[in-house]
């Protein structure tokens, strides 16, 4: 009986994460978006992400469970190839709000770009079809407006592999300040490498500034392995040195039961809960098109020391529309 009692016990105390192991598993993702980004304004969140030779799509929803298209087809991008810099290769878009507009800031050609819109629905577009100033190829851009009024834009170059770099911004947006790019990091550790490739890979930079520590999460390897996942690390400045989290990955395939998740953005819903968007294979068996869904982050207070930030593997869930 004892056994019994002690076998039942466990079943009812296991009950929920299977149940949501199972729901999980039943779910099937419906928006394939890469590079995913979320923009809350005014009531609605709003989803770009790469997905389109054409320039950006669009998705809007008020809840963050059910997203919608534009009826009208002409309006389900937010960014169109010919109205702003680029041909190809429109890759990792995220959009803010600054003194009254609103910009995007994205990938083509493999070089950056940013465009003004009046509504976060778009179109973003460009008076001079231009990309700002750059060495080498860059992609990956991500505006981050400190506290002092700064800004400075973090972003991947295609140099010696994907390194992330920071440079601050001209007031205005129109470019970067010159002489003030600075690497971040690279992919160095194991996790970050996994196949031992000749090009490492650590890019999809987001920062985000916590009890006066910056926290800058990144993806590394290859977009198209398995092991495509997401770490950390912090620093005082927004210029580094960074420190990478000892517990690196925070999300991988072990955490969220999905290959290749990784490169997203970090949001906060209207109730004041953070959030990651990320993207992850199709399937066991694909990579594309890659899949959009969202997992919960928080902070978790350490003693004599920053915080950590967490993510919780069993709040995976995809996108729908």
């Amino acid at each position: 009986m004892t056994i019994r009692k002690t076998m039942l016990k466990a079943l009812l105390l296991a009950a929920p994460t299977l149940c949501g192991i199972h729901a999980r598993a039943q779910q099937q993702p419906s928006i394939f978006l890469a590079d995913p980004t979320v923009f809350s304004d005014k009531g609605m969140y709003y989803l770009y992400g790469t997905g389109s030779d054409r320039g950006f799509l669009v998705y809007t929803s008020k809840d963050l469970k059910t997203w919608s298209q534009p009826a009208d087809t002409a309006q389900r991008l937010a960014l169109k190839k010919g109205e702003s810099f680029g041909d190809h290769g429109f890759w990792a878009p995220q959009v803010v709000k600054y003194k009254g507009s609103y910009y995007m800031a994205y990938t083509a050609d493999e070089h950056i770009a940013i465009a003004r819109g009046s509504s976060p629905a778009g179109p973003f577009r460009q008076s001079s079809f231009k990309a700002l100033r750059g060495d080498t190829k860059q992609i990956d851009p991500f505006l981050f407006f400190d506290d002092n009024g700064k800004v400075y834009l973090y972003h991947v170059k295609l140099q010696h592999g994907n390194r992330i770099f920071v440079a601050e911004m001209k007031p205005d947006l129109s470019d970067i300040i010159p002489g003030t790019e600075k690497e971040c990091l690279a992919a160095t550790e194991p996790w970050e490498n996994t196949a031992a490739a000749g090009w490492p890979v650590s890019e999809g930079p987001t920062v985000l500034k916590h009890k006066q520590t910056y926290y800058l999460v990144y993806s590394a390897n290859d977009f198209r392995s398995k092991d495509y996942a997401v770490g950390y690390a912090t620093a005082a400045s927004p210029a580094g040195p960074w420190k990478k989290y000892a517990g690196n990955p925070i999300i991988s395939r072990q955490t969220v039961g999905h290959n290749g998740s990784g490169h997203g953005d970090v949001f906060t819903d209207q109730q004041g809960h953070m959030h990651y968007v990320l993207h992850t294979h199709r399937s066991d068996s694909a990579v594309a098109p890659r899949a959009t869904a969202v997992v919960d982050l928080r902070f978790k207070p350490a003693k004599g020391g920053e915080d950590v930030l967490e993510a919780d593997g069993n709040s995976f869930r995809w996108l729908q529309d």
